[in-house]
């Protein structure tokens, strides 16, 4: 959510920064909170106004109490000036509520550097780390390999949740918690501390973390409660702020987060019919940040690069694909999506993707820093350390052999009992 002083100030940036995000139907919700913010901003000056009054006429009994004099006349007005002042307090609460709501569907401003395009395909490469792996036989598919290694089962996960979920068994199932407890000891050897939050969170929490839109195709309500599984550690971690005023001397704080995700996937993009791909149940590790808005910008690099290096210690290729203005979440000011290479596509697909907000949840949440006297919101950042799935199709295809063994990266060696190949069953 953006500050309702830019609204008023320099809608024109607004409006703008909605025409670069391709979103040209939002332009009449400016303008429909410019005029209730006109209505609210009179009728606070009105109850303002009484307020003054009411002093006043105080001032004025008291006086005339001293004096000797009649006072009925001013308790009329003074009784009558509570009642007017309540009146007014509903009709500016109800006109806040409308503004706020219109608000949360305006997109944050986004950064000066975001390249402008209409969605994912016009998203922009920055950089490649490490060489192309390329086999010289054919590589399988990472669920076939799976399911050949006779330790995943789609079938039977399907009868029981239906699409979009998986049994892991053996080594498959210890090779996805070895990728989680790398990456929970790689975020911690880099400063990070280390969390498990709660895996449910509340609608207020749910409307201050994410926008509408993504609410509606992602999330799964708990039936009769006012519960929502989370589909990402990020949202119950800021959500924990809320209403928090944080002293400055405290930031950054620099957290990482273990927790399953359960997403509905609903959208154009669809499910894997059978993979690990697109599901409706993951692990991951996440990291987020909470900081002073100057900094915001140096933790967006380092996070990048911290996800960066820990594909470049399983030994993964990836690129860093930069958002597009059209591709950019509402509430999101910057991002780019970590791509890791597949051997078997010869293509870089999504594995993960870091984000600067700047104050959009803060605002949202009402989370601020006290600081020298001042307070003011605070920036937050959030960035995928690994989503176990997607880090099984890249250890499974970079890491794939001839005979259908896959080897096991060095570092996830340790968390493997020592085991350095996943065989074939004999």
């Amino acid at each position: 959510m953006i500050d309702i002083n830019l609204i008023r100030e320099n809608s024109g940036l607004v409006k703008e920064n909605i025409k670069k995000k391709f979103q040209e139907e939002k332009l009449v919700i400016v303008d429909e909170v410019r005029k209730l913010d006109g209505k609210w901003r009179k009728l606070k000056f009105d109850e303002d106004a009484l307020r003054s009054e009411r002093n006043k006429i105080s001032k004025q009994i008291s006086e005339l109490k001293k004096a000797g004099k009649k006072i009925d006349k001013e308790l009329k007005q003074a009784k009558k000036i509570p009642e007017d002042i309540e009146k007014i307090q509903v009709k500016r609460k109800k006109i806040e509520k409308e503004i706020k709501y219109l608000m949360m569907s305006i997109p944050n401003i986004m950064h000066e550097s975001v390249p402008r395009g209409r969605d994912e395909r016009e998203n922009v490469e920055m950089k490649r780390v490490g060489k192309q792996i390329l086999k010289d036989f054919k590589i399988k598919h990472s669920a076939e390999l799976a399911e050949e290694l006779g330790l995943a089962d789609f079938d039977s996960a399907r009868d029981v949740a239906g699409q979009g979920f998986y049994y892991l068994s053996g080594d498959l199932a210890l090779l996805h918690s070895a990728i989680l407890n790398f990456a929970r000891d790689y975020m911690v050897k880099n400063g990070f501390t280390y969390v498990i939050p709660p895996f449910m969170m509340r609608e207020k929490i749910v409307d201050g973390v994410m926008s509408f839109e993504e609410k509606n195709v992602m999330m799964y309500k708990v039936e009769g409660e006012d519960l929502y599984l989370i589909p990402t550690s990020e949202h119950s971690m800021i959500g924990g702020l809320i209403g928090k005023k944080i002293l400055g001397k405290q930031l950054p704080f620099a957290l990482t987060s273990y927790s399953p995700c359960f997403r509905k996937e609903v959208g154009s993009h669809g499910l894997d019919e059978k993979g690990f791909y697109r599901v409706h149940q993951f692990e991951k590790q996440e990291m987020i940040v909470v900081c002073e808005p100057e900094d915001s910008y140096k933790w967006y690099d380092k996070m990048l690069k911290l996800t960066v290096g820990f594909f470049k210690e399983l030994g993964i290729p990836v690129r860093i694909l930069e958002c597009c203005s059209g591709d950019l979440a509402d509430l999101k000011a910057k991002s780019a999506d970590v791509e890791a290479w597949s051997p078997k596509q010869k293509k870089y697909w999504e594995a993960g993707s870091c984000s600067n907000l700047t104050d959009a949840q803060a605002r949202r949440l009402n989370i601020r820093i006290e600081n020298k006297g001042k307070l003011y919101y605070a920036h937050t950042l959030n960035n995928t350390v690994v989503a176990s799935p997607r880090a099984l199709i890249a250890v499974l295809e970079n890491f794939q052999n001839k005979d259908g063994s896959v080897n096991i990266p060095k570092v996830l060696q340790p968390y493997m009992l020592g085991k350095k190949k996943i065989q074939v069953k004999k």
